[in-house]
This record gives C-alpha cells, structure tokens and sequence, in this order.
C-alpha cells in the first residue's frame, strides 16, 4: 500500500490514452511539504524525445489528468506536484489502521539470507569495539525478516585462532592448568577451578603483549594453537572449558543489548570442512607454494603489478596492492581467511542461501575480498549468490578518537551499558520515578542504539551519552517516550476510536510521516542502512508531538472529532512501536 504507487497507477491511466512511454515516471516524496506531497520529473526526462520544452510538456499532462484523490499543478521548469486531497488521505490512512502490518508490503520476491554479525572473540572480554556489529546486524535481520525474507543469523564466535593458544600458554606458564598436565589426567572430570572471567581478563592481554617482544612464547603460542585446531589432548580439552566459559558470558552481554542469534557456531564448526576445501582448491589447479605456505592467487586485471625497482637493494612494491591469500601455513596451521572460506562451505550444505551478509569493522575489508574472491574461483559460493561485507566506521569519544577510558585502556562493553543505565536512571529520577534498573537499561540501551543506527554505517560517529538520552530532539528515548505519551492518552478513555477523518495540517503531517516511515523500510533494505528508518521514525514522532501541543484531544468535546484523533494516536503508536522493534529497541508503557 503505497501511496505513490496509486498516484502512479491514475497518472499511467490517463497518460496511455495519448500513447505516452510512461517506462520513465516515478513519484517522490516531496522535500518541500509547503508545495506539494509528492512530484514527478517526468515530464523534464522525457520532453525532449517528444519535441516540446519540460514546462509545456507538464503542462499538457497536468491537463489530461483529472483526479478525485490528487491534485496536479506545475512548476519550473517542469515538474509535476501533487498534493493528496484530505478524503483520500483519511481513507488511505483508516486502510493502514485496519491493516496488522500497517501498510507495508512484503517483497515480491523474498530471499533465503544469512546474517553473520557479533563476531566476539572467545577468551576475550568484549570491549566498546564490539557494539556496533550486534545493533547493526540485529536490526538489518528484523528488517530482512518483517520485509518477508527468510534469515538465519550467526554471530561467528573467533574460537580457532592465535588468541586460544596465547591463552593456553599463559595460563600453564601461571600454574593454573597444572591437573591438565598430569600423567593419565582425566580431561573430562577436571574443571577450570581457579580460572574464571577475570583470570581470562588479565591471562589474554598478558600474553598478547609478551607475544610482541618473546620471539620464542610466539611460537610456542603458534604451537599450541595448531595442537587445539588438531583436537590434541589436553589443549583441546581446555580450549572447550575455556570456550563454554566465555560463550555463557558473551550472551549476557549480547541479550543486555536485545542481540539474538539462531547459530552460535565458530571458527571451530567449520573445522571438519578445511580438508575439502583445501581438496577443492587442489583438484582446481588453483593453490601453490610460497615460502612452505599454500596460497592462492586473487588479484584482478590492474592489481599487484609490480613497479620496477630503481636499485637491486630496492623493497619490492606494487600498484594496487592484492597479496594472495594464505590458506595454510608453513607449519600446516590454517588462517582466517581458510576458516571464512571453510564456514561458507558449511553454510552453504546446509541450506541454499541466495545471500550471505557480514558485518565488521571496516579494518576487515581486504580479508573479506580475499575470501569471497577464493570462494568464487574455487565454486565454494555458487555464481548467483551475493556475499556482501558491510564494513562500519569507529564509535568514537567526543575528541574524534576511539572511545577509550581516561587512562586510554579500552572500554568494556558491560561499562558502557553499565554507563547508559546509570545515565538513564539520573533521567528517569528527573521524571519521578525511581529504583527501576530494567526501565532504565531499556531507555539507555535504546538511546545509544538509535544514536548508533541513525548514522551512515560507513562513517565513525561521536559517542555523546548527554546527547543520545536527551527526551527531546532526534533521539530514542524521544521515540519511547511518545509512545509512553500516547499510551497516557488512551488510557484515559474507553479503549474505543473512531475513523481518522483529516481535517487539520496537523493530522496531515503525521499520515504523510507514517508514509514516508512505510518507504524507508525499502530504501534501507536495499541499502543495508537503518539511518533512514530512524529519521523517518523521528519525523512521525515529531509530527504527533506538533499534533499533541496544538489539539486538545481527551478535552475535545465533539465526541466524534475526539474518537477520530484517538484512531490518529493509535495508528502513530502502532507504527512506533513497530519502527522500534526493527530497530531492536524496547518499547516502554513509562517515562
């Protein structure tokens, strides 16, 4: 049900009878609401193939077009505006009333998608680094889902990589996994007695710096880490304990952030499938040696062309840099970039996906180039099926720089929602009510979620707490706290509303906001961005506010006018609440 395809449908009606190509028309949203609703720039496109200038062309349409709904006019140099008449208005507006999705089409052809977002490394506390892939992914897959695709998401734990063995080594060097190491040690009776978050907190980054200047803890660290990916005992054994430890905590904190996956594989899942892709990528001719490693070769036409050194002693460089990809080790360790490729073989045999989605910081660009691009070549990703990165800037401090503690350590992820919540409280107590940690965890989550989402994914953002709680201005707890509003209203009556019959500028804006709301639904499935989404829920909000400071509803003493206003309140609260929930914001009943 959009209200520019109708317009187009009765525009289409009239023009064919002159035998237009209306191939070309397309109706926008108008920017400029004092003018018109909507507009088409048709008439400019096309006036040249028929001979006339843009202006007498808009106007020989304009001429033909007679319309109960819409009105037509013209403006320099040629375009058409239109403006919905208030009865058409009113009736498109009760049809979204009546209508559970609330006007808003499911795709034509819906899509089997697989949403890989999360990402936390096992072993390691997630940290400020690690928000943005779940607020972003959580509500790219509730949009993918309300807009009719299947979705699958997988938060693709890091469990196989260089940080398990540094950890393993240093929890042995410390004496913590003496009993492991015991002759004929039962594996599976031991426990990790003394080990617990904390320990795993201080072990890991210990290790990590003593890796950067201990030549030989390095490869020992590369040793161990090879023993896991071999599943030799003990080292397997512990790296299980280790894991289960860190996943229960990792989704603590990924709930905290209403984050939910259907799959909580790893690096490790895909484990079973390295031999057959490293036999696929052999059978295809496609691997050779460099230095003992096994590599293949990715680069396209215009990459990795070497300049021509100026003297012997020269480093060699290139034009356009693509080094191949690393798939297996000097040692028979695998990377990575062999796991990426390995998970899409997994994902693949179990089911067929049309799409595949990651999310990641953008440093992680030229890894996903180098698997998607060996996955293509090796057919381990079939021809039609779009594998897609999404790379997000940097959540920074108000100083441009990566937000970090004012020691310059870097921010646990549980602090800074620990931060919101405490932030969110002080507000809350502002309002009277106090002693609530759930309500407060829910307007402070929500606020740096919808701070967060409003932004181009792309771009690094400010993180700014007074900012993304405020209760006014184009923020989330805006958002909640008009619903909040609109609840307090229909509270206060019977429960019962009427028809919407628009009769004031007032109630105009709000059903043309819901309709650009519907719209950008679209726009940022397409662009996989909820920037959109978040502006055109702020407008709706924005316009019921208007609404609610210049027309009295609960003392309107026309009983009908105030049943309609009421359907009004329940349409916005409706469409709210439903903008929220793909955004993956709660909604609260009080502010």
């Amino acid at each position: 049900m959009d209200i520019r395809e109708e317009i187009k449908k009765e525009m289409e009606k009239e023009m064919k009878k002159a035998n237009f190509d209306c191939g070309k028309l397309v109706i926008s949203f108008s920017n400029r609401p004092e003018l018109c609703d909507a507009q088409t720039n048709f008439a400019l496109i096309e006036a040249k193939n028929v001979g006339e200038k843009p202006i007498d062309f808009a106007n020989k349409i304009v001429e033909m077009l007679k319309s109960d709904n819409f009105e037509y006019s013209v403006a320099m140099p040629g375009f058409i505006n239109i403006k919905i008449k208030d009865a058409y208005l009113s009736k498109f507006a009760n049809l979204l009333l009546k209508d559970e999705r609330l006007g808003v089409e499911k795709l034509a052809k819906p899509r089997r998608v697989l949403i890989d977002y999360g990402g936390a490394n096992v072993a390691k506390e997630l940290h400020v680094g690690h928000l943005r892939s779940p607020i972003i992914g959580e509500a790219l897959k509730r949009l993918h889902k309300f807009l009719g695709d299947y979705v699958v998401s997988d938060t693709h734990l890091g469990d196989w990589g260089l940080q398990m063995g540094l950890t393993i080594l240093q929890l042995k060097n410390d004496g913590f996994l003496d009993e492991f190491f015991e002759k004929n040690a039962n594996l599976s009776e031991i426990s990790l007695k003394n080990v617990t978050l904390d320990t795993l907190n201080e072990e890991y980054p210990k290790a990590s710096k003593r890796k950067d200047v201990d030549e030989d803890f390095k490869k020992l660290a590369d040793t161990y880490t090879l023993y896991i990916q071999q599943k030799r005992e003990p080292y397997f054994a512990i790296y299980k304990k280790i894991k289960a430890l860190s996943v229960e905590e990792i989704k603590k904190n990924y709930s905290m952030l209403n984050a939910y996956f259907d799959y909580w594989y790893g690096e490790s899942d895909a484990d079973q499938y390295i031999d057959e892709v490293m036999k696929i990528f052999e059978e295809k001719h496609l691997l050779r040696e460099s230095d003992g490693a096994l590599v293949v070769d990715i680069a396209e036409e215009g990459e990795h062309i070497p300049i021509p050194k100026k003297t012997e002693d020269e480093v060699q460089r290139y034009k356009n840099p693509m080094p191949p990809a690393i798939l297996k080790k000097y040692n028979g360790g695998v990377l990575y970039v062999t796991t990426e490729i390995a998970t899409i073989l997994m994902r693949n045999k179990m089911d067929k996906f049309d799409e595949m989605i990651y999310l990641t910081d953008n440093r992680q660009g030229n890894h996903f180039i180098q698997a998607f691009r060996c996955a293509k070549k090796a057919g381990i990703s079939p021809e039609n099926q779009i594998l897609k990165h999404i790379a997000f800037g940097t959540m920074n401090g108000k100083d441009g720089k990566p937000f970090k503690t004012r020691s310059g350590e870097t921010v646990k992820l549980k602090d800074v929602v620990n931060m919101l919540v405490e932030k969110a409280s002080e507000k809350l107590k502002e309002n009277g009510i106090e002693n609530d940690p759930e309500l407060a965890r829910k307007i402070g989550v929500g606020a740096m979620k919808f701070g967060d989402l409003s932004n181009i994914i792309s771009k690094d953002y400010i993180f700014d707490i007074d900012k993304f709680l405020s209760f006014d201005g184009k923020t989330g707890p805006y958002i909640q706290y008009t619903i909040a509003r609109i609840n307090s209203i229909l509270d206060k009556t019977d429960g019962k509303v009427g028809e919407i019959k628009i009769e004031t500028k007032e109630e105009r804006e709000i059903i043309l906001a819901l309709m650009k709301l519907n719209s950008a639904y679209f726009v940022g499935y397409e662009e996989y961005s909820l920037n959109l989404v978040c502006s055109s829920t702020f407008d709706l909000a924005k316009a019921f506010s208007t609404l609610y400071n210049n027309i009295k509803i609960l003392s309107e003493k026309d009983e009908k006018r105030k049943k309609n206003l009421l359907a009004i309140c329940l349409l916005v609260k409706k469409a709210l609440s439903n903008a929220l929930n793909i955004l993956g914001i709660d909604v609260v009943t009080q502010m």
